[in-house]
């Protein structure tokens, strides 16, 4: 148990001992600002003095002898009636042996037996990925890290639109620019795909089949389609691998068609269905949407809504306990309809919950960036990645609240100096391996029983405070409160190293404390950055 929970069970076995039922998820521990008011603090005299029916300060009283345990020195009340505890030196200092000991498992959450399905970037598989698909894949897949590390069991999933008008026009351009390389004129449409990677995936065509598929038939149709979906799902996946998101699970919409599956949706879905200027319409306005959503066009043809209801549907036949989906922000009228659908299957709709990233501005020296210089077009994810690396890409995607939008300084993802969050944060890793390295003829104690000092304190607060954020992030789906630890973390690591004399060869005993204090630090660090999805480099 991490030191908050263990204080929370003290505070509601205190409670009860004065006959007042207290719940451990309805009170809050925070960490002390100033050491002079202790370890932790707690706000619970506050809170519940209207259900004890006191003022704060008398509850505050009452609950005070009752406020026993090993861990603690001594307990105080403050101001109108805060609780401040003071922890015994080796109850703080336990965490360092824990962290060592634990290594990359340290923070880690225990099997919690519940399934999350997350899916994010599902880019169409017909060009290149632009920084609103940076930015979701960076968000999905540290969601997807952080559950996995709180304990959840997490699959990672794409979904590839890889039917409708988009890959139509797809599959029609790449057939010209096929026709094009035996010297034929192609004739392109507005809605159809300029790109020249065509032209590169049209020779490979060439050299693979020669002109086998020039005559235009429905297999030469398929096959262009088919052979342009396989080509850019295939650069979209090396373009997210090279950012280090990898999925579990790929879903085509071509399979959720398969067997007539949509048909039998449509016809189970029928008591909510009515026809309208030759459309068929769903009753999604039963079920809290604004207005009913199109399933059926009226020339037939099904709107995007219905196999991504039929994708919705699998998805919970498939047992996840929670469906996770991380949309662009023009998604946002999306989420009534989706959980109206699953509602009429008497699913409950609270199963999908929806994160929304807003949208990417790039900027050097102050002025505002959308093109590229060595391309000449927008700035795409292969460019960004190109420019600044994985690591500041992954960092500043993930270290703020998706639904804020985000301008990236391309100067300070470049910079360094302690200003740029992602190098300060790496930087105090690599200290410590620097320290480590150092010290390495000293060996360490892992009961870091000589760190007392108030530099040495406040890093061993943070360290203990990492399974503690971890699972109130996970519970939140916020990662960039990971982020935020890891500047709190690397703050006390670097104050520490600032301020102590870590390998003093003079005074051996102490130094192999500091070391294991060291130890812990980069142990926590380098785990907190893993979930981001960042590197924690032992030499800058």
């Amino acid at each position: 148990m991490t030191n908050e929970e263990l204080l929370k069970a003290i505070i509601k076995k205190a409670g009860a001992e004065i006959g007042l039922a207290l719940e451990e998820k309805d009170i809050v521990i925070e960490h002390a600002k100033d050491p002079a008011h202790g370890d932790y603090s707690t706000n619970a005299a506050m809170r519940f003095c209207r259900l004890a029916g006191c003022k704060p300060v008398d509850l505050a009283s009452r609950l005070l002898p009752h406020l026993q345990d090993e861990m603690l020195d001594r307990v105080e009340i403050a101001g109108p009636g805060f609780l401040n505890f003071f922890l015994k030196h080796e109850s703080l200092q336990s965490v360092v042996a824990k962290a060592i000991q634990e290594g990359d498992d340290y923070g880690r959450g225990e099997k919690k037996g519940t399934s999350i399905n997350v899916e994010y970037v599902s880019a169409n598989p017909t060009g290149d990925l632009h920084l609103g698909h940076t930015r979701i894949a960076a968000v999905g897949d540290a969601i997807a890290s952080l559950l996995a590390f709180a304990g959840y069991d997490v699959t990672r999933e794409f979904y590839v639109n890889d039917c409708g008008n988009q890959v139509e026009h797809l599959g029609r351009s790449l057939r010209e620019r096929y026709h094009e390389l035996f010297g034929e004129e192609i004739h392109l449409g507005d809605d159809d795909y300029h790109g020249v990677d065509l032209i590169n995936i049209a020779q490979s065509i060439k050299d693979q089949y020669g002109d086998k598929y020039l005559a235009d038939t429905q297999e030469s149709h398929d096959f262009f389609i088919r052979f342009g979906i396989d080509a850019e799902l295939g650069k979209l996946k090396k373009d997210l691998a090279e950012f280090r998101v990898y999925f579990d699970k790929f879903t085509y919409e071509s399979d959720i068609r398969k067997g007539g599956n949509i048909e039998k949706t449509l016809e189970n879905l029928k008591p909510y269905l009515y026809e309208k200027d030759g459309a068929t319409f769903l009753k999604t306005t039963e079920f809290g949407d604004d207005k009913d959503r199109p399933v059926v066009k009226s020339d037939g043809l099904y709107t995007y809504f219905m196999p991504d209801i039929c994708y919705h549907y699998d998805k919970v036949a498939r047992g996840f306990d929670a469906l996770i989906d991380i949309f662009g922000a023009d998604h946002g009228g999306y989420v009534a309809r989706l959980k109206a659908a699953l509602s009429m299957k008497g699913i409950d709709p609270n199963i999908l919950e929806v994160q929304f990233v807003q949208i990417v501005r790039t900027f050097r020296d102050g002025v505002e960036v959308k093109m590229s210089k060595r391309t000449g077009k927008a700035i795409a994810h292969r460019d960004l990645i190109e420019d600044v690396g994985t690591d500041a890409v992954r960092y500043f995607f993930t270290e703020r609240s998706p639904s804020s939008h985000l301008d990236f300084n391309y100067d300070l993802a470049l910079e360094k100096s302690s200003s740029n969050p992602v190098y300060y944060a790496q930087y105090a890793h690599a200290r410590c391996a620097s320290l480590l390295s150092l010290g390495s003829d000293i060996g360490i104690n892992e009961k870091a029983d000589l760190c007392k000092s108030e530099p040495e304190l406040a890093l061993i607060k943070e360290i203990a405070a990492f399974p503690g954020i971890v699972a109130s992030s996970a519970e939140e789906r916020a990662p960039y409160k990971i982020a935020a630890y890891s500047q709190k973390l690397a703050a006390a690591i670097h104050a520490f190293y600032h301020e102590c004399k870590i390998i003093d060869r003079e005074q051996p005993e102490l130094t192999a404390s500091r070391l294991a204090l060291v130890k812990a630090a980069k142990i926590a660090m380098h785990n907190a950055l893993a979930i981001l999805g960042v590197s924690s480099p032992e030499k800058m």
